[in-house]
């Protein structure tokens, strides 16, 4: 087996960052009761001014007279911590959570998506796209790809032997041994873990327990841990909040694209779709606005959920203030891939007709885009209709047909036309007193259009137009 380990030493800050438009001002997450706050993570702009982790916010506002605090939140970061596990299961079945880490199976997975260094720039690029700042290795164990992530990131190790010279020189506070072995054994004069390892067993045992030889036995391979494994829920709810007022659809632009694309990084990793969701704007007094997204077959590419979410969006007009936004997916259908053409001849950037479909949908409205449907009645009337949901009923008929039909025949004006085809008799609609008997042809008028016209039985005129051939 071979483990890879992302791990991620700024998840919580870069949970905050990634939601945020790109800014070199500096910002600080911090923690603590009201009387000793204190700086849990500082980006770049406050690290260059002396701020750092565990400092007392008192010391920080003494460095820096302006700077943003933004509250620490365990549970925002438990969650961009559970969306990158359902990212992760669209590489490998098997994935873990630990704390600041997700760990995966890839040994199964190579063979889908290449070899490790192809795998590796794979999973860095999705990442970096996530906004998400990490470091990964591998190794044949869960527990030394984990040790190793936090030394050399891109190490990659595949042998048992390898990993045992790897881990050798590792310090043992750099091994991440359960509880304070590492503080009790650097007192002892046990400071790698290869002085470790050659240590009697029976005496670790006595003085720290059956942990930390268990934890040994996992981190070299020679004892088999047993793993809880995540799996995505079948409903997923993103949100996002501002310490402002946004008055203008047009701002709550950039938050949407990291909404829709973190639903696109989720339905990838459970290898479903959406076809329904909803966007829930909360205003400054508590109230909210939805705007529910409905698409025709499920869907799961972060570009398209974006484009026909926008589309939707810039519609409304704003009654409040927002301070807040939601994006709430509980029906999460299987999503089956569109098939293509092997030898498809459209452009490269063309859009599929189904993405054109929802652009025009997002942009004009669910009733501006129909389809054709047919049905089992030969009159010309009902033998055709546009509906948004339907599907084909019986087969449609080989005889041509216009692309345009009118509601009803109105005269053909002009000279008369010349004849292509025809005529084709309809003699139906007996049964229920809607009776009609048509001779129709395919002509073509004086200014070349192409037209579908009727008459009588058995007449030559009046013309009556009832269609136009694209």
């Amino acid at each position: 087996m071979l483990w890879a380990c992302i791990l991620l030493p700024h998840l919580a800050l870069d949970g905050v960052l990634r939601r945020r438009p790109p800014s070199d001002e500096p910002l600080v997450l911090v923690t603590g009761h009201a009387q000793a706050r204190s700086v849990y993570a500082a980006n770049a702009a406050a690290r260059a001014a002396g701020l750092r982790p565990g400092q007392r916010l008192a010391a920080a506002q003494a460095l820096l007279a302006h700077f943003e605090a933004v509250e620490y939140d365990p549970a925002a970061t438990e969650r961009w911590h559970r969306l990158l596990a359902a990212w992760a299961y669209r590489y490998s079945a098997e994935v873990a959570l630990w704390p600041r880490a997700i760990v995966l199976e890839v040994s199964k997975s190579l063979g889908l998506f290449g070899p490790w260094p192809t795998f590796e720039r794979q999973l860095r690029n999705d990442l970096g796209e996530l906004g998400f700042r990490h470091h990964i290795a591998l190794a044949p164990t869960a527990r030394g790809a984990h040790v190793l992530a936090g030394l050399h990131d891109g190490l990659a190790v595949t042998t048992p032997d390898a990993l045992h010279s790897a881990l050798l020189s590792v310090p043992v506070g750099k091994a991440r041994l359960p509880g304070q072995a590492a503080d009790s054994l650097a007192g002892m004069g046990l400071r790698t873990l290869g002085q470790l390892l050659r240590a009697p067993r029976d005496g670790l045992r006595r003085r720290f327990g059956d942990e930390l030889t268990a934890h040994l036995d996992y981190l070299t391979g020679t004892g088999q841990e047993v793993l809880s494994f995540y799996r995505p829920p079948d409903r997923l709810e993103l949100g996002m909040e501002w310490t402002h007022e946004i008055e203008h659809v047009e701002a709550l632009v950039f938050p949407l694209r990291r909404l829709t694309g973190d639903l696109g990084a989720y339905l990838a990793g459970r290898d479903g779709g959406v076809q329904r969701f909803m966007l829930r704007l909360i205003h400054r007094d508590g109230r909210s606005t939805d705007v529910s997204i409905g698409l025709l077959a499920p869907e799961r590419e972060p570009a398209m959920l974006f484009e026909h979410a926008r589309g939707r969006l810039e519609r409304i007009a704003l009654p409040q203030p927002v301070v807040a936004m939601r994006l709430v997916a509980h029906e999460l259908p299987p999503f089956v891939p569109a098939g293509r053409d092997l030898f498809d001849t459209r452009p490269v950037h063309a859009l599929p007709p189904e993405q054109l479909r929802e652009r025009l949908r997002a942009r004009l409205g669910d009733q501006a885009v129909s389809r054709l449907r047919a049905s089992t009645d030969p009159r010309p009337e009902r033998a055709q209709t546009s509906d948004m949901q339907a599907s084909f009923i019986g087969t449609p008929t080989p005889l041509p047909r216009p692309t345009w039909l009118l509601d009803a025949p109105i005269p053909l004006r002009g000279p008369p036309p010349r004849i292509l085809a025809g005529p084709e008799r309809l003699e139906t609609g007996w049964w229920d007193g809607g009776g009609l008997r048509r001779d129709y042809y395919v002509v073509e008028t004086a200014q070349g259009q192409r037209a579908w016209v009727f008459c009588a039985i058995g007449e030559r005129g009046p013309w009556m137009l009832h269609g136009w051939f694209a």
